[in-house]
């Protein structure tokens, strides 16, 4: 018996698929119907809105960066801002000959913040933009090195006995550990001994040093807590170090955060070039720079302190201008960034900033302080960044940790990951939220409202929590490796 055809049959029969044209949808293309390319590339061209639309789609499996709670660099831009950077993505900030202005601007950047940092007029004052603060600390860290050998040999000090060395507290950035592995520094920690202050202690700095440290990198921000380490009493114990030293210990100042937030916030706190032993100092322009990610400045006090051999003249891009930054081929877009906002916001308008943000942080400090279960260890005065522990109490009555909180947070959208304290504190886990200029009262309030439901959740589980994986005396937490 013949099978007699359907009008739905009928019509697919004449139905037949035509190459993709300007009238066909994103979402009926050929194209958006096949995997994208995973481990080889593709044979064929693709439409460029279609080919759009699907490497964007892909940005959807990331978190949404402004409920990122725990990131130190910037989230948000004006659109002005960011059409200067669209507009000078083309740049090669290196190429100073063929950008001109873009050399031009940068400079103009290194003279403001020079000025913010107090650099003293009497003194030859040199500076860079940098890819990030890490970039920023690399370079003040190779000048230290490299000016402690060519002083070393000059007093006769046998170079090749030991390896120099960095002193640093505990609480240091990544950054600084992967210096001391690149340039083979032996890495001197000051273990943290004071938890009502984690901050580097000043007499056990001086402590480590010999005729082969090369500097002492206090921090004004620190990654784990926020906190600043107290450079006016480094400074003043290096000085009477100093007098006696066969070798003089200079101050390199990691001021990643905190280094264009004081100058506006707290003008008067000496921690900058009016302090004699600060040598050089390094910052985010995308912490409270207010830049998105990619920036990051580094300036010495004076021209001596940046060895000649560290500053390249180069022919083939068309002029002989020095240049002393670790890449070679970067966007200026950043510079022009940075250049912007210090255009637009001026002295007044990053104080607003910063003040709000501050305000912001206190208020989140004083909602997580209410919830009766956290010990602070630092509500945002200083910088606006609230970290908090479980209380011994609240570990003992709960079944759950902050691990189990920053996985409850998630389930919001909100990244605000657990982790433990450096040296001698690996056994406290701690929160932490950095606190920037696009985040607004009602936002911290939406948050503070999510983190009591979580730990309503929390408190009402039946689970049993397992025990956490250690690994070198660190917490672990479930679900993540190394």
């Amino acid at each position: 018996m013949l099978h007699k055809k359907s009008h739905i049959e009928r019509d697919a029969e004449k139905f037949v698929f035509k190459a993709d044209n300007s009238s066909t949808p994103i979402f009926g293309s050929i194209e958006s119907d096949v995997l994208l390319p995973r481990e080889k590339i593709g044979q064929k061209m693709m439409d460029p809105r279609i080919a759009y639309q699907l490497v964007a789609d892909e940005m959807m499996h990331d978190g949404n960066p402004r409920y990122n709670l725990c990131t130190f660099v910037q989230t948000y831009m004006e659109e002005e801002a960011r059409k200067i950077m669209l507009d000078s993505m083309a740049t090669n900030a290196i190429d100073k000959a063929e950008y001109p202005q873009t050399t031009e601007v940068e400079k103009r950047c290194v003279n403001i913040i020079a000025n913010l940092w107090n650099a003293d007029p009497n003194e030859d004052y040199m500076g860079t933009s940098t890819v990030g603060s890490s970039e920023a600390c690399m370079l003040g860290g190779m000048a230290m090195k490299f000016r402690w050998r060519k002083r070393a040999q000059e007093l006769g000090i046998d170079i090749t006995a030991k390896k120099p060395n960095l002193v640093v507290s505990s609480g240091y950035q990544v950054v600084w550990e992967k210096f001391c592995v690149y340039w083979d520094i032996e890495l001197r920690e000051v273990h943290l001994s004071d938890f009502n202050n984690l901050t580097l202690d000043p007499k056990k700095a001086i402590e480590l040093c010999d005729d082969y440290t090369i500097g002492i990198v206090p921090i004004m921000g620190i990654t784990y807590t926020g906190g600043f380490d107290d450079i006016i009493a480094l400074d003043k114990l290096l000085s009477e170090y100093n007098q006696h030293a066969k070798l003089s210990v200079p101050i390199h100042v990691d001021a990643a955060s905190g280094g264009l937030y004081l100058p506006f916030m707290q003008p008067d706190l000496a921690w900058d070039f009016r302090l004699k032993n600060v040598v050089s100092i390094s910052t985010s322009g995308h912490k409270y720079g207010l830049i998105y990610p990619g920036i990051g400045w580094v300036l010495w006090r004076d021209k001596e302190f940046l060895p000649e051999e560290l500053v390249f003249k180069v022919a083939y891009l068309g002029d002989f201008e020095p240049t002393f930054q670790i890449n070679f081929s970067r966007s200026g877009s950043q510079i022009w960034a940075q250049y912007y906002c210090f255009v637009r916001w001026g002295f007044e308008g990053y104080r607003a900033v910063h003040a709000k943000t501050r305000d912001v942080g206190l208020f989140l400090a004083r909602g997580i302080k209410s919830l009766g279960l956290f010990d602070m260890i630092n509500e945002g005065q200083n910088i606006p960044i609230v970290c908090w522990s479980l209380s011994q109490k609240a570990q003992q009555e709960r079944q759950w940790d902050l691990y189990d909180l920053a996985q409850h947070l998630r389930f919001n959208g909100w990244q605000v990951p657990a982790y433990p304290l450096p040296a001698n504190f690996q056994e406290v886990s701690v929160m932490r939220v950095v606190v920037r200029a696009d985040q607004s009262m009602e936002q911290m309030s939406l948050f503070l409202k999510d983190i009591k439901q979580a730990i309503q959740e929390l408190d009402s589980a039946c689970t049993t929590r397992p025990k956490r994986a250690t690994q070198q005396g660190k917490i672990v937490p479930m679900g993540y490796t190394h």
